[in-house]
């Protein structure tokens, strides 16, 4: 058996909201169970890959917001992490 374990963690500055509070990170912790390693190493990839692309949209979007003065990516913090992990 093993475990596939992901951490995504996202921070906005406070600079950026109506929130004045510190920067914090909002962390989700997922776990999933799979049969053996070759199937946990697939989703691994694959919500790794998924992680990738959903922060590269999210940076264009960003910039797009820089553009007209409204955003800035330093402002947003994003960071993920997966394993496979065995049982």
């Amino acid at each position: 058996m093993w475990i596939l374990m992901y951490v995504f963690s996202y921070s906005v500055s406070p600079a950026a909201t109506n929130d004045r509070a510190e920067w914090r990170l909002r962390p989700t912790v997922v776990f999933q169970e799979f049969s053996n390693e070759e199937r946990c190493r697939a989703a691994k990839s694959a919500l790794e890959g998924s992680l990738r692309d959903a922060g590269a949209k999210l940076r264009s979007g960003i910039e797009d917001l820089k553009t007209i003065g409204k955003a800035d990516p330093a402002q947003i913090i994003i960071a993920y992490n997966v394993e496979c992990l065995p049982k």
